[in-house]
């Protein structure tokens, strides 16, 4: 199963949350950073509905594939 860990960091003048190198929007304190970071890690573990995906791989090749709208990440929050 896949993981995916929501850091709390320091990011352009405030806090915010990073997904690999990714980044949300920057929040005033540590705190509202970690709140917004405990939202989005539940809301990626509701099911969805099973559907068809296309997606470019790093190489530029397409790819279309059924994703299963019951298999969630696990999700962490590391201050």
């Amino acid at each position: 199963m896949t993981r995916v860990v929501y850091k709390i960091v320091e990011h352009d003048g405030g806090w915010a949350y990073q997904v690999g190198s990714t980044y949300s929007e920057t929040f005033p304190s540590r705190e509202a950073a970690a709140r917004a970071a405990e939202r989005a890690a539940e809301e990626q573990q509701i099911a969805g509905t099973s559907d068809g995906i296309q997606y470019e791989d790093s190489s530029g090749k397409w790819h279309e594939e059924l994703s299963d709208g019951r298999d969630r990440p696990e999700t962490e929050v590391s201050e």
